[in-house]
Parts: structure tokens; sequence; C-alpha cells
């Protein structure tokens, strides 16, 4: 969102006319105007109507299906519905999983108009047929009505940037070539396509639109490059470059920020998660930290230049990307207002830093973590703990700890174990095999979390995975790749060329297919961060499919985040039930829950038109977790 812009003074104003009554609120229309709301991703809304009192009361207000779905029967990839809805200007917009962009009546649901960028469906792109969202930029040097003055800005799986004009959709011929410009041009060693991919929508600072980039994992040492760069929202013009992981130092490559950015305007700061350095599982390459991969990095908006930076794991060997997207909130610690970044990863490990200089607000700690017998390979000696909060999530799994559903199955579970080494969160990668917890699946991932700032509460759901990862020697590398492609393994393997090892991962499941670590598998968890303590922490998800039945287990793996609500709720979908819920955000207490259509994987969001407050998620399922697919958004109200 533009800082200066008549849009952030209109929401300002409406904010200002809502009532604090709960259903008496008269606001006419409240905004959810970027991905995670604000520009910071707080995903908290200020509506009341729908409250803890009446959210039981919530029906469906209308439903729109896009057409788009793929199962992987017609193109080699299935679809995995992810997007996130903005309501700007009364205008609601999203995005498909064939990457199409459409814009609703927020009050019908009735389409006004759509673009189609024409990705190639064909291709084999590394994360499936998906898209999170778009941005929207409002260019105050032009005219009211006239073409292009409110942008709606798409970065395509194919790598490209779209400008379109919000009123009409049509590209905006001044951005780029015609309106769009190729983001795999000046990106070196991109040798296939589908390897370099845009997956989020891009940050918004002034006039600049920032993107980074999805990277294809465990390919080889030499990956293309995750360098972000902002370009003029105006006319797409290239205007700086920030490289996480500098060539000159590595030739790794990656280190990309896949996932969504943030940003603080006054402070003329951008927010960067970023990823693990290519390969994963394997470091001889890359010796040392690889700073600025796996960080949370503050730049400055008008140049790009390093502001500071904060590693959440050094020398990753494990996956353990920043994935979640930096959330900006302000902190009441000792009767002073502190602006934080809350940062977690698929460690599930939860960092609190001050924004204007990544120092952490709750000590942290370096640990002296497990080392390495593999080839080549040189382990980080300690790792980053922070003291508070405590892991959200599980980060070490024993043969004891064994689960199953019957005595059969436990024991299968418990053999498998301890066959395998497991020194908790940071066992290095072995040809003999680990115990990978939480794995790459595992603790925050994309989803992220939301924040209720009267509360001071930050709510996240999480993932209690284990996976078994083997280092897979050069010659015996091949014969593991074709097992897999004959379906012979279930699993991923991928060839790390340029490092002695292949790789082979696969979740550690019984043999009827459940997880072999206790339930809940997927749960969503409260931290107070006034105090650095959990809340409250309930299962998320009640029911998993298998085998055709249909088995009650609480908390299932999930794919799709929170949002909340001044009305003391907290609305969820993302579990493999195809289930979304409105929980209460003091408790945890489940008070409203609905099957969708298909999966919910995907984040919520909220707002209010002509006085009535809608709730809409995308449920489309998602092919990589295994929901039910579909092609649906949906609405929710009040009768």
């Amino acid at each position: 969102m533009h800082k200066h812009s008549g849009f952030r003074l209109s929401v300002i104003f409406y904010l200002a006319l809502a009532s604090s009554g709960g259903s008496g609120q008269t606001t006419t229309r409240v905004e959810w105007a970027n991905y995670g709301n604000d520009p910071g991703g707080m995903r908290y809304s200020s509506l009341t109507q729908i409250n803890r009192d009446n959210v039981s009361k919530l029906t469906v207000a209308w439903v729109y299906h896009t057409g788009d779905v793929s199962d992987g029967s017609k193109y080699p990839r299935k679809s995995e519905f992810e997007s996130t809805p903005i309501f700007v200007d009364g205008t609601l917009y999203l995005t498909t999983a064939f990457n199409r962009v459409v814009a609703l009546d927020p009050v019908t649901g009735s389409e006004r108009w759509a673009f189609d960028p024409k990705i190639n469906l064909g291709s084999k792109y590394s994360e499936g047929l998906m898209n999170r969202g778009v941005s929207i930029w409002l260019d105050t040097g032009r005219k009211l009505g006239a073409e292009c003055r409110r942008r709606i800005f798409l970065a395509t799986i194919d790598a490209r940037l779209i400008s379109l004009d919000g009123a009409s959709g049509k590209p905006c011929k001044d951005f780029g070539d015609a309106g769009q410009v190729d983001l795999t041009r000046g990106i070196f060693n991109i040798i296939r396509v589908g390897e370099y991919e845009e997956t989020s929508p891009p940050a918004i600072v002034d006039d600049l639109v920032v993107v980074g980039s999805s990277i294809a994992d465990n390919d080889r040492v030499d990956s293309p490059s995750g360098v972000v760069r902002a370009f003029d929202a105006r006319t797409g013009k290239l205007r700086w470059t920030w490289d996480p992981i500098p060539a000159t130092l590595t030739p790794t490559g990656a280190g990309n920020a896949w996932s969504v950015m943030s940003v603080d305007a006054e402070r003329d700061l951008v927010f960067v998660p970023t990823g693990a350095p290519s390969p994963d599982y394997h470091g001889a390459k890359r010796p040392g930290d690889d700073k600025w991969a796996n960080s949370v990095v503050a730049l400055r908006g008008k140049n790009g230049s390093f502001v500071w930076g904060f590693q959440l794991v050094h020398h990753d060997l494990w996956d353990y990307d920043t994935a979640p997207q930096p959330l900006l909130a302000t902190l009441h610690r000792n009767g002073s207002d502190v602006p934080v970044v809350i940062q977690g990863n698929k460690t599930g490990n939860l960092f609190v830093l001050e924004r204007e200089t990544g120092v952490p607000v709750f000590k942290v700690e370096e640990r002296a973590v497990p080392q390495s017998d593999a080839d080549e390979e040189r382990t980080s000696p300690t790792q980053p703990f922070p003291v508070a909060p405590p892991p959200l999530v599980r980060q070490r799994l024993s043969a004891n700890d064994a689960w199953g559903i019957s005595d059969r199955e436990r024991n299968a579970c418990r053999e498998r174990l301890a066959r395998l080494r497991s020194d908790g969160i940071f066992t290095p990668p072995s040809v003999e095999g680990i115990v990978a917890i939480p794995g790459n699946l595992g603790g925050m991932n994309w989803s992220s979390g939301a924040f209720d700032p009267q509360r001071q509460l930050f709510v996240t759901n999480v993932n209690n995975l284990a996976m078994e990862v083997h280092l897979v020697p050069r010659d015996e590398y091949l014969p593991q790749e074709q097992a897999a492609e004959a379906g012979k393994f279930r699993g991923d393997v991928s060839p790390q060329h340029g490092t002695p090892y292949g790789m082979s991962r696969q979740a550690i499941l019984s043999p009827q297919g459940l997880p072999c670590l206790p339930p809940p598998w997927g749960e969503l968890v409260a931290i107070d961060l006034s105090k650095g303590t959990i809340r409250w922490r309930v299962p998320l998800g009640s029911a998993i499919k298998l085998g055709g039945k249909t088995i009650a287990l609480g908390g299932t793996p999930n794919l799709g985040g929170p949002i909340v609500t001044a009305g003391g709720l907290v609305f969820i979908g993302g579990s493999m039930d195809d289930s979304f819920g409105a929980f209460d955000v003091d408790t945890g207490q489940v008070l409203w829950n609905v099957q969708l259509p298909a999966g919910g994987q995907a984040t919520p969001m909220t707002f209010q038109e002509k006085g009535r407050q809608y709730v809409l998620i995308s449920a489309g399922g998602h092919g990589k977790l295994g929901t039910t697919l579909g092609d649906s958004v949906v609405a929710f109200a009040l009768p």
C-alpha cells in the first residue's frame, strides 16, 4: 500500500466510524487491503459484527467457482488453491490455482472481470499449480478514474510480474513489456521450466514492487540465485537488488524468499523471510553459516540496502526455511511500546525481535548441536534457541515415543525408529538415516500466524511430523531415483548434484499409513507475548481419510493460516478433514465448525460491505497434502 495514498486515509476514516458495540457496529465498509490485511501481516480485523455470541449462526452467503482445478490426470501437476483474496474499493480480487486474477462483487460473489496470464499448464512446476494472491497499489499521480490509477500486481508461477488495471483487469501497457516483466531475466543458472517460480504476492513499498522467488529444492549446488528485486510500480524498471548469498562468496544458489514479505512504510523497511541454500541436505560447497539464508532480513525500501539480519538456522541441512511471513506488531513491555518482528520457522522456534535493530526481545542462546559424519560436511557447532517462548512443536522423537493405533502398528513404528539416528531437532543427515523432526513440513510453514493487539496474543497453526532422511551415495542414487519414478518408494528423492550424495526423504508412517509419533499432528497454538508463554493449544482438525476410511483423531497435518478479529474469534481452515472453524481467542474452544466443499488450504480473510461482515476462504484443496480438490471460494455471513 502506498504510504501517502488516499486509500490509507480512507481505511483510517472507515475504522474511525466503527462502533465498539458488537453487532451494533455501523461501519459501511471495512477493507482487507493486503494478503495479511495490513502491510505488516498482522491478520487482525477490528470487525465485531460476527462475535463469540453469534458466530454459531454463520451461514453461506455465496459461493464462487473458479473452474481451475487439476487432479494430475490432464496436467502433470495437481492444483493447490492457497489464495487469500484482498478487498479494496468495493471489489474482491483473488487468484486461482491456474494463476488467473478474478474480480468479484463482494455482496453477491458474481464475477466482474477475469485476467488469464496463460501459464503453460503442462509444465512441471516444482510447487504444483498454485498462487497465494495479488497486491495492490494506488498511483496518486493519476486522476480519479484514470486507467491504471489502481494497479493489481500478479507474480506468476512461470516467473512474470504483471500489472493490471484494477477497474478493468486489462494489462497496464506502460509497465514493462506491454504490462509485464520477465523475472527470469538476469537470473543465472536457470536450466529448466518450473525451476524458478513466483508463488506469493509481491510487497509494495512507496512506488516499488518487491519480489522474491520460489526455487526448486535439492537439485544441485549451483541453483538459481535467490536475489530479491524491486521494480518501479509505474514503469517496471529494475530499481534495486539484494542477494541473500552473494555469488562472490559461494557457488551456492537459493536462500530465496518464496513466502510473503512485510513492509513498515513509516520506517521505509522491507522484511524478507529467506529459505534454505542449495542443496538442502548437504552443505560442503557452502561452508560457514550461509548468511543470509534461513533468516529474517530488514532492507531499506528505497534502495534495498541491508539494515539488519537475524539468522534462525545456521548452515541449514534440514530444509528449515523461514517460511512464515514476518509479522509486525507492537508489544507492551515494562510500560513501553516496543515495535517488533514476530518470526517463526519450520523448526517450531519463535523469535521476537526489535523491529529497528533485530535485537531479540526474549533472550536467544547459542547451544551445541550434534555433528555430522558425512563426507566433506562441516556442521555448525551451535544453533540459536529462544529462551522464550518455548518450542511450539515436538523437537525430539525416540523409539520409546513410538505411537500406533494398535500394538502391531506401534511395534512396527518402534522398530523403524530404532534403526535411525535421532538426536533431536538438529540431527545431521547421514547415509544410515536420521529422524528429522519437526522436518520440512513441520513447525510453522507459510501458513504463518495472526496477532491480537489488545490481548498481546500471537496465534499460529503448527505441524508435528517426522521424516526419515538418508544421504544416498552418488553411485547408489540412480537406482533409488528409478524406484521412486516406478512408484516403489513413497517419498521424495533428489540428486543434489555437485555433492557426494543424493537425498531420500519420506514421512515416518506406520504400515497403515499413520504418523509414528503421538497425535495431535496438527495444532492451533496461542502465545502470550507479554510474558513469552503459551496461553493455550488445541488440536486442529479431527479426522484423517485413509484407505477409504475416515479415522477420527484429534489434530491433522495442515496448511493455511489463521486470522483474528476483535469479535474475539480465530478463523482457520487448513486441516485434512476439509473443515473450517471459529475458535475462542481466549481459550481455544471451538465455537463454530463447518465442512467445506474441498480442503481449505488457504488463509481466510474478512471484510465489511454495506454494513454486513463477511468471512471468506478459498476451498480448493491441496495436491501435496492430499485433501479434497475443488475450485470454491466460500463467503459466510450472519443471516
